[in-house]
């Protein structure tokens, strides 16, 4: 399989359009905050870093994976959350500012951990003691799509506030409109993965979604932080960069059968990614708003 370019030319334009929209309800005091409490970052970084790959290895010894899927695995735990973490707690009502703080410091982070854990996932499952150059050229396009368009839309908010509010229902509209965008393209373009691969691999990511998106929200309650910081570390640690993942697989690797696993979960975090988000909104953000208010 091979990286779609409809799909890698439209992806991070549209994304970058949507950051922009993120900006306009960010201020330098949402930075601040973040690091005058960075329990928050230090837990996030710690189940992303410590905890998910571990995860990836159990589940690929569990199902039995070929070795190439079960490295496909690991490599897509070790990679850092994308954009598309930041747009999911965006429309959750989640701390936008410390999804964008989680990416920036989880992408640096990427450059020794995703290496390591990689170079561990060939010496354990395949029995090789290939060497993993970190993906230096991918993280610095991540944080280009990330910082750039929220920088830009954090100055439109600083000099015309007016225009920023305006424009807050009608972001939240397109934002809504791109990920259903990307659900159906990513649906298209992996109909003939998901069809020949689901039955071996996709219960397998499903899972190791599901246990990252519950286990960012889980750790961000247990440290007493609010709802909307425990939603935005379940997505930065919940919804991996997908795109990393197959680059690095297919480019760095070379390993066809390693850019699979991620190429079946980019599928499913859009679907899963939305229904969490569905439940912040529903149930968990109105208890949390209520408790404060009793």
């Amino acid at each position: 399989m091979a990286e779609n370019p409809i799909f890698s030319l439209f992806l991070p334009l549209a994304l970058g359009i949507v950051m922009i929209g993120l900006g306009l309800h960010l201020s330098l005091a949402d930075f601040r905050r973040v690091a005058q409490a960075p329990k928050a970052v230090l837990v996030a970084l710690g189940v992303q870093t410590g905890l998910l790959p571990p995860v990836a290895f159990g589940l690929a010894w569990a199902f039995g994976l070929p070795p190439e899927l079960g490295i496909g695995l690991v490599l897509l735990a070790a990679s850092p959350g994308g954009v598309t973490a930041n747009l999911f707690s965006h429309l959750a009502r989640g701390d936008v500012a410390l999804n964008i703080t989680l990416t920036a410091i989880n992408s640096l982070l990427a450059l020794l951990s995703l290496p390591l854990w990689t170079a561990l996932a060939l010496a354990l499952l395949l029995g090789s003691d290939q060497a993993v150059p970190p993906p230096t050229r991918k993280v610095v396009e991540v944080g280009v799509l990330v910082i750039l368009p929220v920088a830009i839309g954090m100055g439109l908010r600083a000099w015309r506030p007016a225009l920023a509010s305006r424009l807050d229902r009608p972001v939240r509209l397109a934002s809504t409109l791109v990920l259903a965008g990307l659900i159906v393209a990513a649906v298209v373009i992996e109909r003939q993965t998901l069809a020949t691969y689901a039955a071996v691999v996709g219960l397998a990511a499903l899972l190791f979604n599901l246990a990252s998106l519950l286990a960012g929200y889980a750790a961000g309650r247990a440290i007493r932080l609010g709802v909307p910081q425990a939603t935005a570390i379940a997505f930065e640690i919940g919804i991996h960069n997908g795109t990393l993942a197959i680059f690095v697989a297919l480019h760095v690797l070379g390993m066809a059968g390693a850019a699979v696993v991620p190429a079946i979960y980019s599928l499913l975090m859009y679907l899963t990614g939305g229904l969490f988000a569905w439940w912040v909104l529903k149930r968990a953000l109105p208890r949390a708003e209520g408790l404060r208010s009793a």
